[in-house]
């Protein structure tokens, strides 16, 4: 049974001369309501603030990506392949879009914090804007005009205020593209309903350029798409189906454009594919980009590990120098909020992260799977605020749309969004694979405009309708319940903040209820409009003070590292698992792993984690036996089977030596490659402080990448492509930190071949040549020379 509610049509407003190009621009057309244009501005340079102030902060963010950004300026090749480093031996994860824009921008203005950050912030308020139109014009026949653009004003505000939004937009990860993009082809997918076959063609451009930033997560909402357009699009059922046919040939080339031409290259003249099984991109896409991130099959963090029932007893030690010691704890997946550099306590792995949770290695960054994934500890204050008052809105707004036309455009708007938020709310609380907190952002649009035509849709239900009158009321107290739910969990930050939250829910809920049942008594009252707004002003803080609390963090907080956070933990990131600003073992260390495929135990030590220019030389991994961690050592060194980051060219996210850069500048000889390097992490931080001098990343991002083999490496050597060889530290930036990976041969072979180049000679530190015992083998790391 549908309810289609009918109210009195608004007195129609005097009509008002048209406005010029100049005022239309500032106060919108003269038909609109006169606040709805300011309102637009007001969100906008909300917006603005919020994602690019003081971006310099940040630095370099995801060094990582930067790394790629900035060889990409030195490089057309690298900039076409998305190459981690200039001189194009690998790329890195993801394909390259993303990075295209910001290396446009690097090669503009030059390479800095503002020139690499600035486009993600620009794409966020553009995000913003997208939403805006698109709600407004799907659903003003529904609302009418002033709740047309109420609605869109307040999906806009939604948005802006997303914690993580917030979070994202101020990092240099690809996922700000993705969401932007995906808003751009839901817009354009909608205004093809009304028989305009090339907005329809842009929606498909939108969706092929969404796979070439973040491969099939840019495909979850798709399907959704192509059912509202079959149910909803003007004409016959054939000539529906002949236009997505050519929007489908349009999405195909667009998609399928850069992986194909990349994979027609001959291997030997182009870099291999990043965290590839078999250094073609069409593998990326459909395996560590694609259904590994599902299954959790996929290598590096999604790849799953053996079960076993106990942790391996291994432990790793080594000399190593650091600014500080610090403690892991916690009871559960945490980031840490350690204070101060290479000090303090951070919350680290805790007891059962990952028990059982079907993904080897970090598979459950983003917590365990299931339904409750998105209101958990990690991602419940980044995501979820207004997750059930969009659930709540989808619904209601179905039924209150009741019967209207098949190709009613605002049950068209209500579908595309929800259908987009069913789908990314299923696949990211399901996967078993890598579950990144930032991938969350990608159903932050969707949300926004369920919540925007929510607020208005349940208003004029409350106003019309006795039968619907607890809907709103019971959302609002709902949403209200939630944030001050995640508001305790961090009982002394703002502590203030959920019991005013609680109030403003209650003085809401109970204005809402008492309107309706006493509306004859005081009928006088709310004509005045008096308690209404007194409801309007509590429920809007009972709605949006939470996030808003969260989305400001940012701002006086650095983002760093590979998971950007907003709220109490904001800054965190893999910095974070050892506890904020003190990364690894410096402010609490790793952790260790059991072998129940991927679970972990407890805290460890650690005894360094400094980032004062030779990388994180205390508080390593322990062992990496069949893809486990056990207590962290007290030092640095690679050991055997696994080990830490000790590592003079810096740890993930970590800094490298000057001594030691100018060392190698000094002695590069002609090499293409300055230095080869485990893991692409630690070939990023050279590579950033060495001003995009190309650095080669053995085993690439997981660390465990097939490049170079051992044949290969000798050709570089015979060649005299590289000279040195920096051995130990961390492996990537994903799975494989510390173990020697896909290029162990590698590893084996410069110790038993090359030259130990001594401390002394570059900056005389321990942590770059330390040596370590790992189940009682003694092992050395450091600088090789190989000829």
């Amino acid at each position: 049974m549908t309810t289609q509610l009918t109210t009195p049509s608004p007195t129609a407003e005097p009509s008002r001369p048209p406005r010029g190009r100049l005022k239309r621009l500032v106060l919108g057309p003269a038909e609109a309501p006169p606040w709805a244009r300011p309102g637009l501005w007001a969100v906008l340079v909300l917006a603005a603030v919020l994602y690019a102030w003081n971006l310099s902060r940040n630095g370099d963010a995801n060094a990582f990506y930067a790394a790629a950004v900035l060889s990409g300026t030195e490089s057309w090749k690298a900039f076409f392949y998305g190459s981690l480093d200039s001189a194009s031996f690998i790329t890195v994860d993801k394909p390259p879009f993303a990075f295209w824009v910001m290396g446009l921008s690097a090669r503009i203005f030059g390479f800095n914090s503002w020139s690499l950050l600035l486009p993600q912030a620009a794409e966020g308020v553009a995000a913003v804007a997208v939403v805006y139109v698109a709600v407004r014009r799907s659903v003003t026949q529904w609302l009418g005009e002033r709740g047309g653009y109420a609605a869109a004003l307040i999906a806009a505000l939604t948005l802006t205020l997303t914690p993580m939004v917030v979070a994202i937009n101020r990092d240099d990860n690809p996922d700000t593209m993705l969401t932007l993009l995906l808003a751009l082809g839901a817009w354009a997918l909608l205004e093809s309903l009304r028989g305009r076959l090339l907005w329809l063609l842009l929606s498909a451009v939108a969706f092929g350029l969404a796979f070439n930033t973040k491969m099939l997560e840019g495909f979850i909402p798709l399907p959704a798409l192509v059912i509202v357009y079959l149910i909803a699009a003007d004409g016959r059922l054939l000539a529906r189906i002949g236009r997505l046919a050519a929007a489908g040939a349009v999405l195909a080339v667009i998609t399928l454009s850069w992986m194909t031409i990349v994979d027609l290259i001959p291997k030997s003249s182009r870099p291999y594919v990043g965290s590839s099984a078999n250094d073609t991109v069409w593998n990326l896409a459909v395996g560590y980009n694609g259904f590994g991130r599902l299954s959790g099959g996929g290598r590096g963090f999604a790849g799953a590990g053996p079960t076993r029932t106990a942790a391996a007893a291994v432990t790793g030690a080594g000399a190593g120098t650091g600014a500080g010691a610090g403690t892991g704890a916690g009871t559960g997946f945490g980031y840490g909020a350690g204070t101060g550099t290479g000090s303090g306590n951070g919350g680290g792995f805790g007891e059962a992260a990952h028990r059982a949770a079907g993904g080897g290695g970090f598979g459950g960054l983003g917590g365990q799977s299931g339904f409750g994934r998105m209101f958990a500890s990690t991602l419940g204050g980044q995501i979820s605020w207004l997750i059930p008052f969009a659930a709540i809105a989808l619904v209601a707004a179905l039924i209150l749309i009741g019967r209207r036309p098949r190709t009613d455009p605002a049950r068209a708007g209500v579908l595309v969004f929800g259908g987009w938020f069913v789908l990314e709310f299923f696949v990211l609380s399901f996967q078993q694979g890598t579950q990144h907190p930032y991938y969350s952002s990608a159903m932050a649009p969707a949300i926004a405009a369920l919540t925007g035509i929510g607020v208005v849709a349940l208003y004029r239900a409350w106003r019309s309708s006795a039968r619907w009158s607890w809907v709103l009321p019971a959302a609002i107290a709902i949403t209200g319940a939630l944030a001050f739910v995640l508001l305790r969990r961090t009982a002394g930050w703002n502590a203030w903040l959920p019991w005013t939250i609680a109030a403003a829910t209650i003085i809401t809920v109970l204005v809402l209820l008492l309107g309706q049942f006493a509306r004859g008594a005081l009928s006088g009252f709310f004509r005045g409009r008096g308690l209404l707004v007194v409801a309007a002003i509590a429920g809007v803080f009972a709605v949006f003070a939470g996030p808003a609390a969260y989305a400001v963090t940012p701002l006086s907080t650095a983002i760093e590292g590979n998971n950007p956070l907003a709220g109490p933990t904001a800054g965190a990131g893999f910095g974070g698992f050892g506890g904020g600003a003190g990364g690894f073992g410096g402010a609490g260390g790793f952790g260790a792993v059991a072998g129940d495929r991927g679970t972990v135990r407890d805290g460890g030590r650690g005894a360094g984690g400094s980032r004062d220019g030779t990388g994180y030389a205390g508080g390593g991994f322990g062992a990496g036996r069949d893809g486990e961690y056990d207590r962290a050592g007290t030092g640095g060194s690679r050991g055997t089977t696994g080990g830490g980051l000790a590592t003079a060219g810096g740890g993930l996210g970590g800094t490298a030596s000057k001594q030691l850069i100018s060392y190698l500048r000094a002695h590069r000889d002609g090499a293409t490659w300055l230095v080869a390097v485990q893991g692409s992490s630690s070939a990023a931080a050279i590579i950033l402080a060495a001003g995009g001098a190309p650095v080669m990343a053995m085993g690439g991002f997981t660390g465990s990448d097939p490049a170079p083999t051992l044949a290969q490496f000798e050709q570089y050597v015979k060649q005299g492509s590289v000279h040195y060889v920096l051995t130990g530290g961390g492996g990537g930036g994903g799975g494989g930190f510390g173990g020697r990976g896909g290029t162990g041969s590698v590893d084996s072979w410069v110790e038993q071949n090359c030259s130990a180049v001594p401390a002394s000679a570059y900056d005389g530190s321990t942590a770059a040549g330390g040596t370590g015992t790992t189940g009682g083998t003694a092992t050395t790391s450091g600088l090789y020379y190989c000829r």
